[in-house]
């Protein structure tokens, strides 16, 4: 019994997850502060007895947090985008116009010349009949 409860006790702890900084659990609330580091310069002019000089130093910046972590620019609201999709359909005229060329070959050719002549004017009334039927 007591090995059935501590199998059921490491099951449940390992099972929960754990917060970590970055991660929102209901009920709490979170905070973030994001930062970088800025370069200044400042120049100090001199006199003819004191040469001038320059001051420099970095400060800590307090900057809005990004959703990605990478870019803190917003994002620009998308255009409408159109749709440049082919909807001619000529399936109908290809296959038509592959009947006809092929018969029209088969009514034409004699002897050894069908083997050939046959597919070539298939394919040819094909290409026709889908440029005539709005492909």
């Amino acid at each position: 019994m007591a090995m059935k409860f501590l199998l059921a006790l490491i099951f449940s702890i390992s099972f929960n997850s754990i917060a970590t900084a970055d991660e929102y659990q209901p009920g709490y609330s979170r905070t973030r502060t994001c930062t970088r580091n800025e370069y200044k310069e400042e120049y100090f002019p001199g006199t003819e007895e004191s040469p001038g000089y320059v001051e420099s130093w970095t400060e800590t910046v307090v900057v809005p947090c990004s959703t990605t972590g990478r870019s803190t620019k917003q994002a620009r609201p998308s255009s409408k985008q159109t749709d440049n999709t082919d909807n001619n359909d000529c399936r109908d005229g290809s296959i038509i116009g592959g009947l006809l060329g092929a018969g029209l070959t088969m009514s034409g050719t004699r002897g050894k010349d069908r083997w050939w002549a046959v597919p070539a004017g298939g394919a040819a009334g094909a290409m026709v009949g889908c440029s005539l039927d709005g492909g």
